[in-house]
């Protein structure tokens, strides 16, 4: 179970009377989870999954580190919460998971990405005026940085849960698509020519497009997106009942999604309340929340993620 705390006492004990100490990387003001006084960790779940952390004596890079912990711990909440099997590096080299945090000023040629296991963020990603020029020039609706982590260790879990699995590996193909297709090729494909005109009828986003393996990792981003929405909606118990009789969109999210096992009925109940929140961002001018159509083919890719999901635990 996941303890948080925000007070200043080294030691905090809980209702049982059980010793907590703050993680190491709380005197950086980057962390506030507690471990248990009892065991020998210096670092939480999440802090723990950190292989390289940026020269903070940079102090650029220090308010960047921030960022990407801010975005790296609701990510690792999440999947705690969805209780989906994964260990740090140090714990098993061959599929543990770790993240790399990266200036391009030491490397040009590094880019964010996942390989085996290892989710390297650019420290880039975590300058707004940066990432913003990113999105126009990529054509990108959306671009944030708990998005590239989520979308990052979508390939993770599919190397896990997928890849090793022949009944799940056919089941896959025939809901994303055949992996085998040459995945350096169809992504210069896809630079070259872009996506085909209907891909909204398919794909969460054009980029879903270049390869099943993308098509994967952003179903999975936005399966993602859609969970911690509805989790946040129902501790503030959001509900929506339109006056307008136009607007069929009332709702309301009664249940812990997370403890939801049938994903149709989370995203029923999830997107009157998105409808709601791209109103209101509207109303003060600003791009909507969750700018994407989903289309009933997306809902049955999300939906093939939750069951597995459900049968990973």
């Amino acid at each position: 179970m996941l303890t948080f705390a925000s007070t200043e006492d080294p030691m905090i004990s809980d209702r049982e009377k059980e010793a907590y100490r703050y993680c190491k990387n709380h005197e950086f003001s980057v962390c506030n989870w507690l471990i248990p006084a009892a065991h020998d960790e210096e670092f939480c779940v999440a802090c723990a999954l950190n292989r390289t952390i940026p020269d903070l004596s940079d102090q650029e890079n220090f308010k960047k580190w921030q960022k990407l912990e801010e975005a790296k711990h609701r990510l690792v909440y999440q999947l705690e919460r969805l209780k989906l099997p994964f260990v740090n590096r140090t714990s098993d080299q061959e599929s543990g998971l770790c993240f790399d945090f990266i200036s391009q000023k030491e490397d040009s040629s590094i880019m964010t990405g996942h390989a085996g296991g290892v989710v390297t963020i650019l420290l880039s990603e975590a300058d707004s005026v940066h990432r913003e020029l990113m999105r126009r020039q990529m054509s990108e609706p959306y671009r944030t940085l708990i998005g590239h982590f989520r979308h990052e260790v979508g390939h993770y879990f599919w190397d896990l849960l997928v890849a090793p699995n022949a009944k799940r590996l056919k089941y896959f193909r025939k809901v994303f698509g055949d992996e085998r297709v040459d995945y350096g090729e169809a992504l210069n494909l896809y630079y070259q020519n872009g996506a085909s005109a209907d891909w909204q009828q398919h794909h969460i986003s054009e980029y879903a497009t270049a390869h099943p393996w993308e098509d994967w990792a952003e179903s999975w981003a936005h399966y993602l997106h859609i969970m911690d929405m509805a989790e946040t909606a129902y501790y503030f118990d959001i509900s929506t009942k339109p006056r307008l009789s136009s607007v069929n969109t009332r709702s309301a999210i009664r249940t812990d999604p997370y403890k939801v096992s049938r994903f149709d009925r989370i995203f029923r109940s999830w997107i009157p309340a998105s409808f709601a929140l791209n109103s209101l961002n509207r109303s003060m001018g600003v791009p909507d929340a969750y700018p994407f159509v989903v289309s009933q083919p997306v809902v049955e890719k999300m939906k093939t993620i939750h069951e597995l999901v459900m049968k990973a635990r």
